[in-house]
């Protein structure tokens, strides 16, 4: 199968980098919308400022054009102009407002001389006035020309009897109303950039202080090679980084050890490889092949020999396994019936007198083929140290929330100073042979009990005999309760 996917690019930039950028954009952003949102409300308010005064204005129209009387005369308006020319002298233009008149196309009346702004002198202004009052009714807009923006009410003038039409006209000039707005959100501008600045200085010295236990992880990491692996990261920063420290370091712990066992099981191997090879090589480049019998013995050694490599191979990979998920099969497991299926597989390694002392009735979870492995072992163990028709008892106890699964036998026993060391790979008790296994059967039962998270314990006098024990935490139902038993005969009920 063949897939077109192409691989992802890594991101480039370290950690804190992004975070600082990150950082910076999100501090400018608050700076730039909180200022863009309170210029626009600002904006929006001076607007409505102007508008109400422009509506006010109107309004005031309205009123003289409603009496249709002129106040200065006492006579009625009969033409537009005259009620142009009188609104526009009642007027009274704040700052940055003008007014104009216009009829036919063409300027009527101005305001007073003292008023700034002239509308009269903005022919883009002046178009919009006349084309605007086109319908007939008020208008008001914001009118852009190359001059200024204005804020514009056009005010159609017409009465009856009277053919002319007067348009008159409002302005003030918003970029001198906002002109003050402008140039405060300049100011603004200028100390958000500030701000901004601050802001960047101080996110740099806190992500430099943040990630400091990253940037030691990264030197340590780099500094680790496989030969070495002393080093480890100092446990500070924040609890997130500290976690992350203290799992580097045990990360780091474990892989020593690993690569130390790993070693150190190589080593072991050599040198227990070596022997037996030797062995072969010695006998065989000694070896008469005119004499039948010696062709035969050394043949007879040398398959010998090839079975102990083939067993400590076996046991190897076994060990091997111990370390990686799915070592075991866990399940319910009836424990009295386990012990019957133990003590029927031991009876073939030898001449004993074999016997369950004290049994559990109840289940537990656990991986019985590694459990029965791991029996057997011990037993295999009690046969090669005791005499023949000598006895070997199995039994199970339940004790402080652990099942204890024990082999106890009558032979030579262990000294006090091996009992310290025999668990470990390719070790052997002073009275042991290098004939008598790989020296890695107790290593395996040791795997198998740390695979169930249990732990495996001897007990034993030299000349008495020894008492081996698995302690396996209960991780199912098991009975309260222990039987024992005294049958002589080996029967158990």
């Amino acid at each position: 199968m063949t897939s077109d996917a192409q691989p992802v690019a890594p991101r480039k930039g370290t950690v804190g980098g992004r975070i600082l950028v990150s950082m910076i954009l999100l501090t400018l952003t608050i700076l730039v919308a909180s200022g863009a949102s309170m210029y626009l409300i600002q904006r929006g308010q001076t607007i409505a400022r102007l508008d109400d005064s422009l509506s006010r204005s109107v309004g005031e129209f309205r009123v003289l054009a409603q009496e249709g009387v002129n106040p200065d005369t006492g006579q009625s308006f009969t033409k537009a102009e005259d009620l142009a020319y009188v609104a526009m002298q009642r007027s009274l233009p704040s700052a940055n407002e003008g007014l104009v008149a216009l009829t036919e196309n063409r300027v009527r009346w101005v305001a007073p001389d003292h008023v700034e702004l002239r509308l009269e002198g903005d022919q883009q202004l002046l178009d919009f006035i006349n084309s605007s009052a086109d319908s007939g009714r008020v208008s008001l807009a914001t009118v852009n020309t190359q001059q200024r923006e204005y804020r514009v009410v056009v005010i159609p003038v017409k009465l009856d009897g009277d053919s002319s039409e007067v348009r008159f006209a409002l302005a003030y000039d918003m970029s001198a109303e906002l002109l003050s707005l402008t140039r405060g959100y300049v100011v603004f501008g200028a100390v958000g950039l500030g701000i901004l600045a601050l802001a960047s200085l101080a996110s740099l010295i806190m992500v430099r202080r943040l990630l400091s236990p990253l940037t030691s992880l990264e030197k340590t990491a780099a500094r680790i090679t496989e030969n070495q692996l002393d080093e480890r990261v100092p446990v500070e920063g924040t609890s997130d980084l500290r976690a992350l420290a203290g799992s580097f370091n045990e990360m780091v712990d474990h892989l020593q050890s690993s690569l130390q066992a790993q070693r150190q099981l190589l080593d072991d191997v050599g040198h227990e490889l070596r022997t037996p090879i030797t062995i072969v090589q010695g006998h065989l480049e000694l070896q008469d092949n005119e004499d039948p019998e010696d062709v035969r013995h050394t043949q007879e050694l040398s398959l010998d020999e090839l079975s102990r490599m083939n067993l400590l191979v076996d046991d190897i990979v076994t060990i091997a396994q111990a370390n990686r998920r799915g070592f075991v099969h866990l399940e319910n497991v009836d424990i009295s019936g386990l012990l019957d299926d133990i003590l029927s597989k031991a009876r073939g390694l030898g001449p004993r007198q074999w016997e369950i002392r004290e049994r559990v009735s109840g289940e537990v979870m656990m991986d019985p083929q590694r459990i029965t492995q791991a029996m057997l072992q011990l037993c295999s163990n009690a046969v090669k140290f005791s005499s023949t028709d000598s006895r070997i008892d199995l039994g199970a106890t339940l004790s402080d929330g652990k099942l204890r699964l024990w082999v106890r036998d009558e032979g030579i026993g262990i000294s006090a100073a091996d009992q310290t060391r025999i668990f470990g790979r390719f070790a052997r008790g002073s009275n042991g042979t290098r004939s008598e296994g790989s020296g890695l059967g107790l290593s395996i039962v040791q795997a198998i009990a740390s695979a169930h998270s249990g732990q495996v314990a001897v007990e034993s006098r030299e000349g008495e005999g020894s008492t081996f024990s698995i302690y396996l935490p209960l991780q199912s139902r098991a009975a309260a309760s222990s039987t024992s038993l005294t049958d002589s005969t080996g029967e158990h009920h």
